[in-house]
């Protein structure tokens, strides 16, 4: 899967790893942090969060316009870091109970601009790695690879930002409760006409708390609480330090995927490497690129509910405690030796594996499953976990099943059977409607506790459902994922008109971000109507799309191999 492949591969890699690292540390707590400091309702936060996502997804296309006629692709990547960083920064500032929400305003203005610059440019430029006809026949695989460096970020994210939650809550003397934001802003609004229920919530942070103080205690809480996101915010400036350590430092390894079509021109040992299109093979190009932007939209608005409705579902409609065989999944420190064990156990066994391999693998799977054993006696009979711990399923799940996508894929392609781009994104909307399918079924039994019902707190708990609900969402969606995502990429990277390379990375982004802007029409109908009605909307939508793909399939197909 590694081999034979460009080193400028593995740069961009690590530097994509470190600024998604980041990025989904801060995804993984915004919408709480919004709800939590702010007071706002699931509409509201979504309506933020989508704004917020449409940029950071749209302005990709002004990043790929400037990459390709004025600065090239490396010194638009660099830019884009140091931006970032200073957006990071911003939001990273803590400030008081319903303040400073202008500065968050900036903060996600300046963040969505530095992405805009660095995202895109970067996928042109491991496109560009593959143009050389040596690695040509592996780019949807260097895809595969770069993916995988996205998510092995997004895997740690949610665990660092629950570990520096409950670290900062502690230097308070707090522990986290989804209960608490809710109740503490209705409470100081004035709006929660009966607050026994809730001093009793409060008195298991804090005893001495009495009716007359639980004002005090409700701003403190809910100060100490958004501290820890702000702290939680910072993360990422770390991490962009690390990606811009290893994106300047090991230039030389892309050096020469780092020339536009218009530096080509301008250099005269360059012109014999440009490809001339005619203007109808341009216009094929895009006008497919275009019909694929538009079926992909309907993908990450179906997928990107994983910050907003899942993260409620998950912090609302869930069990919030597990016993210790299913901690194991959402401890990552669990979780990561049982994988490496597998993973020992397949070099083990496999028929390719020769002695020395086979008794590493041997080695490997003996010494993870003692640390995965010894991590499971640490834990107690009853563990809590916090919402956004599901959120490394996914990536998890990204990681763990990527080289058995890229085995099938590569077994297909060498019996002439692989589907082609297109069609595996038709195959990837039929499996995320599958996803929704799944949460569907699983809300049967909260009828009558949609979330306009229960007035926007948690469910009961005898109404809790388990979290093997959304795992098996995750997993779902994640097998979508690698049918959808990496291989639109790769089809973005092959199809794009040389001239338009950044700026058709850009257009494949800017599709995402209305994706994601749209991801407020179920987060606006989750106060509305009923839970299976919400996930009902997206099973629709994703299966209108794969018939949509399905029906311009020929057109497609016959662009790509032209």
């Amino acid at each position: 899967m590694l081999k034979d492949h460009p080193r400028g591969l593995f740069v961009a890699f690590f530097a994509n790893m470190g600024e998604r690292f980041g990025f989904y540390t801060m995804i993984a707590i915004f919408v709480l942090f919004l709800q939590a400091k702010y007071g706002y309702t699931p509409g509201q936060a979504s309506q933020v969060y989508g704004i917020f996502l449409f940029f950071v997804y749209f302005l990709p296309l002004l990043g790929g316009f400037l990459a390709d006629k004025v600065l090239g692709y490396g010194k638009t990547i660099g830019i884009g870091m140091v931006v970032m960083f200073v957006g990071y920064l911003m939001l990273a500032i803590p400030t008081k109970m319903n303040a400073g929400f202008a500065l968050v305003v900036g903060a996600l203005a300046v963040i969505s601009l530095g992405t805009g610059l660095f995202k895109g440019n970067l996928q042109a430029l491991v496109g560009n790695l593959y143009d050389d006809p040596k690695y040509s026949k592996k780019r949807d695989i260097a895809f595969n690879i770069f993916y995988m460096g996205i998510n092995i970020g997004a895997m740690f994210a949610p665990t660092t930002a629950e570990a520096v939650s409950n670290w900062v809550l502690a230097k308070f003397n707090f522990v986290y409760d989804a209960r608490i934001p809710a109740l503490a802003h209705k409470f100081v609004d004035g709006e929660l006409t009966d607050a026994s229920k809730y001093l009793d919530i409060a008195q298991m942070q804090d005893p001495s708390v009495s009716l007359s103080s639980l004002g005090q205690f409700s701003t403190d809480y809910i100060d100490a609480l958004s501290r820890s996101y702000h702290f939680g915010f910072g993360v990422a400036c770390i991490s962009l330090i690390a990606s811009m350590l290893i994106f300047w430092g090991f230039r030389k390894y892309y050096k020469s995927a780092d020339f536009t079509e218009k530096q080509k021109a301008a250099n005269a040992d360059m012109k014999d490497q440009m490809i001339t299109l005619t203007p109808k093979q341009t216009k094929d190009r895009l006008t497919a690129l275009g019909l694929v932007f538009f079926v992909v939209i309907f993908f990450w608005m179906a997928f990107h509910q994983n910050g907003l409705t899942l993260t409620f579902f998950a912090r609302d409609y869930t069990q919030s405690t597990v016993g210790k065989a299913t901690n194991l999944f959402f401890d990552l420190f669990g979780l990561l030796p049982i994988f490496l064990s597998v993973i020992g156990l397949v070099f083990l066994f496999r028929k390719q594996s020769k002695g020395k391999t086979r008794l590493i693998g041997g080695i490997a799977f003996v010494v993870f499953a003692v640390l995965a054993y010894l991590r499971y006696t640490t834990y107690a009979d009853v563990n809590p976990f916090s919402p956004q711990k599901f959120q490394h399923f996914n990536p998890f799940f990204i990681v763990a099943l990527t080289p058995i996508i890229v085995a099938i894929f590569s077994y297909l392609n060498r019996v002439n059977r692989e589907p082609s781009a297109p069609k595996k994104i038709g195959i990837g909307m039929l499996i995320t409607s599958l996803a929704f399918v799944i949460m569907l079924i699983g809300s049967l039994s909260l009828m009558g506790y949609s979330p306009s019902e229960i007035g926007g707190t948690v469910a009961p708990v005898d109404k809790l459902v388990s979290p093997y609900w959304l795992i098996s969402t995750y997993f779902t969606l994640t097998v979508a994922e690698l049918f959808l995502s990496p291989m639109g990429i790769s089809f973005v990277s092959k199809v794009s008109p040389p001239k338009y390379k950044g700026l058709m990375q850009g257009g494949w982004l800017a599709a995402t971000a209305i994706g994601n802007y749209l991801i407020v029409v179920p987060g606006s109908l989750w106060d509305i109507i009923p839970l299976w009605g919400v996930w009902a909307v997206l099973v629709v939508l994703c299966i209108l799309s794969a018939i949509f793909i399905f029906s311009i399939l020929k057109r497609l197909e016959r662009t790509t191999s032209s």
